[in-house]
């Protein structure tokens, strides 16, 4: 991955996004790892790079659980990768050091890993969940649904991306089942289109 990506850079100048955000590594190496002709091509925009970042609507709970595990990648991942690469250097010859390689590789994973719960909680804006009404269709929002051929009923709670987990019901606002849902009131029937087609759907409750 990363041979690929300074071939990629030394040809371009360009800093490829991953998961819209910049390479962890890259600020973590500096341009010291690239050729002396693709530095001068290298140019950020940090002001561009963070008005280009969507808010992160995000509940309390949700915030918690990025800062935790900022936390324990940084307290105790990244260490323990740097151990790795340190026994691996030791170890002589990095040309031909597949353990040194690895490690190197993970450290890249990983500090990309770092700078992207980075960017959320930067752009992190915590949901007032006092204020989330019942009336309609909305984020935080656990909506009861029957497929009105079928009669198979399914409640989903409505969050934001990075706080969807479908083994706990909770679906991202940016699905196509919850938008259309949003805004819908109790009683209403909405059509949603799926990978099986359009499929119709009574909203039966909607509570928090």
């Amino acid at each position: 991955m990363l041979k690929r990506l300074k071939e990629r850079i030394e040809s371009s100048g360009d800093i490829p996004y991953i998961y819209g955000y910049l390479p962890g590594f890259f600020f973590s190496f500096g341009r010291e790892w690239l050729s002396g002709a693709a530095r001068k091509k290298v140019f950020f925009n940090q002001r561009y790079i963070q008005d280009s970042m969507a808010y992160n609507y995000i509940t309390q709970e949700g915030y918690d659980k990025i800062l935790a595990e900022l936390a324990e990648l940084e307290s105790v991942q990244r260490p323990e990768i740097s151990r790795q690469i340190a026994e691996a250097r030791d170890k002589g010859d990095l040309s031909e050091n597949a353990e040194y390689d690895a490690a190197k590789e993970a450290q890249g994973i990983l500090e990309t890993k770092i700078a992207q719960l980075k960017g959320l909680i930067a752009n992190a804006r915590i949901i007032d969940e006092s204020q989330v009404s019942t009336e309609s269709v909305q984020i935080l929002n656990k909506v009861t649904i029957k497929n009105v051929k079928t009669g198979v009923v399914m409640a989903y709670t409505l969050v934001s991306d990075s706080e969807a987990n479908l083994k706990e019901n909770k679906i991202s606002v940016n699905t196509p089942i919850a938008q259309g849902l949003m805004g819908k009131k109790i009683g209403d029937l909405v059509s949603i289109k799926v990978p099986s087609g359009l499929v119709e759907f009574e909203i039966i409750d909607i509570t928090l």
